[in-house]
């Protein structure tokens, strides 16, 4: 790949890694202030409610973060944008849709494709 794609890549994870860490920070604060007392039952509840929810989203975007991290590195090793199964070039276009993406399109759908078939 060429090097001013690479550092389009690396801008575009490094932003998406800045925004998630933003959001993670202001869910924590959000979450460290005193509990509200709602005297209703059901309003406690959906407070609840949302606040699992809401970590369940940080949850999913904290392994987006790993997945960030370790594309940033696969950058700084030259191997960014390389199948790891095949090890053809990944296709551009793959890339901008899913930048953390480590298999071509032919090689995540024969992954998922057995993941079906195994009926995971």
């Amino acid at each position: 790949m060429e090097p001013e794609r690479l550092e389009f890549f690396r801008d575009l994870l490094h932003r998406r890694l800045m925004e998630l860490l933003e959001e993670a920070g202001r869910t924590v604060s959000g979450m460290t202030n005193p509990i509200d007392m709602f005297p209703d039952p059901t309003d406690r509840a959906t407070l609840e409610t949302d606040r699992n929810f809401t970590l369940r989203i940080r949850d999913r975007e904290r392994k987006l973060i790993s997945k960030i991290k370790e594309a940033l590195d696969r950058i700084d090793e030259g191997s960014y944008g390389i199948c790891e199964a095949c090890g053809e070039p990944i296709s551009e276009k793959r890339l901008l849709a899913r930048p953390v993406t480590t298999l071509c399109i032919k090689c995540k759908a024969r992954q998922e494709e057995q993941e079906r078939l195994r009926g995971q």
